[in-house]
């Protein structure tokens, strides 16, 4: 693993993180913010008190993915090939609902076997918004500020949670400061907080529903991802285009762009589903 926090190297890191984030992650300010802000402080201690834990959420198309593997690519030689980095879906590895006390076990051990290999590993959760409730509760050790659990030393980790749940808050809150003429690069995280904290920690559909490592807030940034407007979306097909080496042209870009919905239906504001349908796409216009 790269260790770029704990070497002389570590501002280049973070110089190239952000202007990764800059460049290639379109609309999302406050992503970039709270990422960053998260990364830095976490890197630049060399004796953290806890892992750096962070919840993304956000409609499907707008980043979380993209962010959290860029986030990945840069700490960590190989990326999401890495060994130190940990992958986990609950379609696949937790799809049984009945079977929940064995994955527990397993998970626990799991992590627990993997931070006595690295103590800097990363753990990424997809669709915790599928992910059994109760389930992740067995990490809960592993994320406080304690110093040592079960014999390792485990401050140096990182866990990122990525969830759709919240998404449909995120986007009506967004929405509703639109329309009072508020910019999105004007949208804080405190705009949205209280809609994200009823849809994703309230609710008993949701992985975090009653969980410990909310109750004992043990998540120190929540990342929201805004729904992305049309000009965003043009973006995207244009980064698209050039990474299949495709010529640009301008008259494609819109047709791609005026193919995907919009929503709501009067404004047609905000694209339905990111840039998540972009690559499949542009076959179609060529």
């Amino acid at each position: 693993m790269r260790q770029p926090a704990f070497s002389k190297s570590w501002f280049h890191f973070l110089s190239g993180l952000e202007c990764d984030l800059a460049t290639n992650l379109v609309g999302q300010p406050l992503v970039r913010q709270q990422v960053m802000k998260g990364v830095r402080e976490f890197l630049e201690n060399q004796n953290p008190v806890k892992p750096l834990v962070m919840s993304f959420h956000g409609s499907t198309g707008t980043g979380k993915t993209y962010v959290s593997s860029m986030l990945i690519r840069y700490l960590f030689q190989g990326g999401l090939q890495s060994p130190y980095v940990h992958h986990f879906s609950p379609i696949v590895h937790f799809p049984h609902a009945e079977h929940i006390e064995q994955y527990k076990e397993s998970l626990k051990r799991w992590i627990r076997g993997n931070l006595t290999n690295c103590g800097r590993s990363a753990f990424l959760f997809d669709e915790m918004d599928k992910m059994h409730p109760g389930l992740i509760d067995v990490i809960m050790p592993f994320l406080g500020p304690s110093w040592v659990v079960y014999g390792t030393n485990y401050r140096k980790a990182i866990f990122i949670f990525i969830s759709n749940a919240g998404g449909e808050q995120i986007n009506e809150a967004t929405l509703a400061l639109w329309r009072d003429r508020k910019d999105r690069e004007e949208i804080t995280l405190q705009d949205l907080e209280p809609a994200i904290s009823k849809a994703v920690f309230e609710n008993p559909q949701s992985g975090f529903w009653k969980s410990g490592i909310i109750n004992e807030h043990l998540i120190d940034f929540v990342v929201p991802f805004l729904p992305l407007k049309h000009h965003h979306v043009k973006q995207c097909i244009v980064s698209e285009l050039i990474q299949q080496g495709l010529e640009v042209r301008p008259g494609v870009v819109q047709e791609v762009a005026d193919s995907i919905p919009y929503f709501p239906e009067e404004e047609k504001l905000f694209s339905s589903t990111g840039c998540k349908t972009v690559a499949s796409r542009i076959s179609f216009f060529f």
